[in-house]
Order: structure tokens, then C-alpha cells, then sequence
């Protein structure tokens, strides 16, 4: 362990949870009775804070640490990852910024209020806000992992004691922060988070600069990659399997509940709109973060065995002098805290609004509904520390993969829900039912691996379990709708227009 390194990392730790701390303008009153304003920090991001909040909600520590590492592992088939956060861009565009208008005019808060409001089924909301928040939690756990890749790194054992006290003293300033301001806390952390990163990009890539000759990286890497029979371009039989990740990967990306919140945390459609093509600079700075997964093969860079999400953090150690490797693995343990505290909210604000108030106590008030939603912050934090502390890594990454085939099937509700007319409730229900279980059996059989193979004759064909979900639900909303010869909910029993 270097003590310049670890003083240097925690410095800027300590930083991050100062600026998380800040009290805002706003009255700590106000935001602790109104909803609206803890969760969406009142509607009140314009362009520049809406790209710091929702890129750094969507581009995680584990996101900046993993890509990398797969990259290092398994070769070109790792850059999917960058395909799909481009592509989903085109996407979310379209659909985004009216979601965002229909939930500033309803008071909507998060994706299942819209989805309530749309369909009037109290059923099918309950089974959108659950999927969202079972597959919130091991998302937040993952952000733990990434975390302690970086302090093995540093050579703070992260099964160990002091280990274990480091992760409890960062989850502690951010679970109290995120209690007393809502979104507004990692609001402040996201800027500093992306002038970090992007920081951090320039100066990985000048390292490496300084050590080596970029036109040898690449033959040095691909020499590495073929003892192991993979390489750097995707083989044309793996086509199948990079573009269906990339598909799946993309489409379930918008559809977590925590990055519909912060979307609607914008002050207009408009705003939300301008920000969304700016996401793809956040692509690029995750780009620079996936090439290092290449340097490190090329450099010969050995992480612990079934932890290739170290590389970036071992690369820094190799190439920094120890001031600058501190200030650099204290930037990769910041990238968690934004996407954990919003992570968080999202699923305590699923619970206090479309369980709590939907079911348990529909006369609350706007404060006792705030004040559910705080408290299940807390404890969502609370149980994905002790998820990260009391469990092996891959059980987090294990359930992540499940979460994210869980969450693409409330897509069908939420997307079909802007058409002019609506499939019923009863199908899409079904739908979700079919898509949940055979996207689950798909995943599990497989031993948890994201994709399946599938036989057409003499063809093979590997693709995401996920999307095969979400081909086999949205086959049966059709099927469904079709056989009830309900065609259309009538629109005069919408709330949204």
C-alpha cells in the first residue's frame, strides 16, 4: 500500500462527500414535505445540470471499470457496450422528452405514475414498480463492487476490516445526504464526477503516450488475444451475439426507473431534448476507458484471476507516479456515488408513491409520502451495502444480468403507452408475466449467462436472452389483444393525452 496514493484517493473522496453535503438554496423544509422536489429537485435542471445528472447516472463506476475489463477479457466482443450507448440515443430521443412533458403536466414522478395514469390498472403498475425496484438493487450493489476493485488496487483488502469501514464511511455520507436532499445531493457530486472523468480520460490517454507507441498497442494486443483464441474485431459467427447485446443493452438502458426519473428531473421537454444527442460525449470518454482495456493487454498488466474489472486501476498504478495514480483511483471511486444515491431514490420513490400511497396508505400526505420515500433511501442503501459486504462479487453481477432482462420487459407498457390508443391492461400484463419468466428460465438455465443459442436447422444462432424476453411478451400482448377482441382502451379513461 502507498500512503501518498491512499491520502490522495481520499482526498478526493472526501471532496465528492463535502460537495454531496452542500445545503442547497432551497428550503431543507420544503424538500423534506414535497415529493417533487426530493425526488426531481423540483423540476429544475437546465440543459448543462441535466447532462451532468443523467450521464452520470448512466455511466457508472462499474460501467468505467467493467467495459474495460471485458474488453481485456474477451476481446472485441467488450465494445458492444460502446455501440449500444450510442445507438440508444436515436431512441430515447423520440421517446424522452414526451414522456418528460406528460409527467411535468400530470405531476407524474416517476415512469409507473405515467403508466398508472395511462392504463388505469393499479395491477399492472404494481407489477412495473416491482420489476423496476428488483432490478434497481444489485445495479447499486455493483456500484460497491467497482469500489472495491479500486481499493484492492490500492491494497485496502476488500474482504477485510478496513475495507469494509471504507465502503461503510463513503455509503454513510451518501445515504445521509441523499435523506436530507433528495437528488439535489448528487446533483452537486455529478459536475464534479464529470470534470473528473473527462479529467481523467486526457490524462490516461497522455500516459500512455509517454509510455508506449500507439501504433504497437494494437498488434501487441491482438498477439495476446489470439493465444487465447479471441480478437480485437468480432468474428463475423459472434455477429449475432454483439448486435442483439447491443440492441437489448440499449433498449433496457432508459427503461430503469432511476434514469426516467432524472429525466424528468428537467425543466422542459425542450431541455430534455438539447441534452440527450450531448450524452454521446460521455460515449466518447467511456471509449478513451474501453481502449485502456486494450493498452493493458498490450502492456502486460495481470489482474487477480475473475477480476479483469481491475485493469484500468492496476494500468494507473503502472503508468502514474503515485500522487497522480491517487488523485486518478480516487476519481474512479467518485464515479460511484452519483448513480448509487439516484439509483436509490429511484426505488424509494417507486415504493413511497405506487406502493405505500397506492396500497397501504392511500389518504398519506404529500409530507408522510415524502417521508416513506426518504427512509427507504436509507434502507435500500443500507441492504445493497450488505449485499456487497456479506456476498461474492458475482452473486451482484449475477443479478444485475437477470435485473437487466427483467427490466426490458416494462417497455412494452411504457412505450405503448404514448400510441393514441392503447392495448389493454390485461394483455400487457400477460405479456410482462410471459416475458419475466421465460427471460428468467432463458438466464438461469444457462448459468447465468446473457445469451442463448438458439438451432434453425443447420444455423446457430447466440443471442441476448433479454430481447428473446421481450420478443416472447410483446408475441403475446399481440396474441392477447387479439383473442379479447379488446382492441383500444378508450381514451376518455386516460389521464394522459
Amino acid at each position: 500500500m502507498n500512503a501518498t496514493t491512499l491520502l490522495i484517493a481520499v482526498g478526493v473522496v472526501a471532496v465528492a462527500s463535502a460537495v454531496a453535503m452542500l445545503r442547497p438554496r432551497i428550503s431543507e423544509q420544503r424538500i423534506a414535505t414535497d415529493l417533487e422536489e426530493w425526488a426531481l429537485a423540483g423540476r429544475s435542471h437546465g440543459p448543462l445540470m441535466l447532462w451532468c445528472v443523467l450521464g452520470g447516472t448512466i455511466y457508472t463506476a462499474y460501467t468505467f471499470l467493467a467495459v474495460p475489463g471485458v474488453v481485456y477479457s474477451s476481446g472485441g466482443l467488450g465494445l458492444y457496450a460502446l455501440t449500444y450507448t450510442t445507438i440508444v440515443y436515436p431512441l430515447v430521443l423520440v421517446i424522452l422528452p414526451r414522456l418528460a412533458d406528460i409527467a411535468r403536466r400530470h405531476g407524474y414522478v416517476s415512469g409507473v405514475d405515467f403508466i398508472r395514469g395511462t392504463y388505469r390498472s393499479p395491477g399492472l403498475a404494481l407489477a412495473i414498480a416491482l420489476t423496476g425496484i428488483l432490478a434497481t438493487l444489485p445495479y447499486i450493489a455493483l456500484q460497491l463492487v467497482g469500489i472495491q476493485a479500486v481499493l484492492a488496487v490500492i491494497g485496502v483488502t476488500p474482504d477485510g476490516l478496513l475495507g469494509d469501514l471504507a465502503l461503510t464511511a463513503v455509503f454513510t455520507v451518501l445515504a445521509v445526504s441523499t435523506y436530507r436532499y433528495g437528488l439535489r445531493a448528487p446533483s452537486g457530486v455529478a459536475v464534479f464526477k464529470a470534470a473528473l472523468v473527462v479529467g481523467a480520460a486526457i490524462v490516461l490517454a497522455l500516459l500512455v503516450s509517454g509510455r508506449t507507441d500507439w501504433s504497437d498497442v494494437w498488434p501487441a494486443a491482438e498477439n495476446v488475444l489470439h493465444a487465447r483464441g479471441l480478437h480485437l474485431v468480432v468474428a463475423p459467427g459472434n455477429a449475432t451475439t454483439y448486435a442483439t447485446l447491443a440492441l437489448g443493452s440499449a433498449l433496457a438502458l432508459f427503461a430503469f426507473p432511476h434514469v426516467l426519473m432524472v429525466a424528468f428531473s428537467g425543466r422542459s421537454r425542450h431541455v430534455v431534448a438539447r441534452t440527450v444527442p450531448a450524452l454521446l460525449v460521455w460515449t466518447l470518454v467511456l471509449g478513451i476507458f474501453a481502449v485502456m482495456g486494450v493498452v493493458a493487454l498490450a502492456i502486460g498488466v495481470v489482474p487477480t484471476p475473475g477480476r479483469a474489472d481491475q485493469v484500468v486501476a492496476l494500468l494507473v498504478q503502472q503508468l502514474a507516479p503515485p500522487w497522480l495514480a491517487g488523485g486518478l483511483l480516487g476519481v474512479l471511486v467518485v464515479t460511484a456515488l452519483v448513480p448509487a444515491a439516484v439509483m436509490s431514490i429511484g426505488a424509494a420513490t417507486l415504493f413511497a408513491r405506487n406502493i405505500y400511497v397506492e396500497f397501504v396508505n392511500p389518504e398519506a400526505t404529500n409530507e408522510q409520502e415524502t417521508r416513506v420515500a426518504r427512509s427507504m433511501s436509507l434502507l435500500v442503501k443500507v441492504g445493497a451495502l450488505a449485499f456487497a459486504l456479506g456476498f461474492h462479487n458475482q452473486n451482484a453481477i449475477q443479478l444485475h444480468l437477470l435485473g437487466a432482462v427483467w427490466v426490458l420487459q416494462t417497455l412494452p407498457a411504457l412505450v405503448l403507452g404514448l400510441l393514441p390508443r392503447v392495448p389493454a391492461r390485461s394483455a400487457l400484463l400477460t405479456g410482462w408475466l410471459t416475458g419475466m419468466v421465460s427471460g428468467t428460465a432463458m438466464v438461469t438455465h444457462g448459468g447465468f449467462s446473457p445469451t442463448v443459442t438458439l438451432e434453425l436447422g443447420d444455423t446457430r444462432l447466440t443471442v441476448y436472452a433479454g430481447l428473446l424476453g421481450l420478443t416472447a411478451n410483446l408475441v403475446v400482448v399481440a396474441a392477447v389483444q387479439a383473442a379479447s377482441r379488446l382492441i383500444v382502451v378508450p381514451v376518455r379513461r386516460r389521464e394522459t393525452t
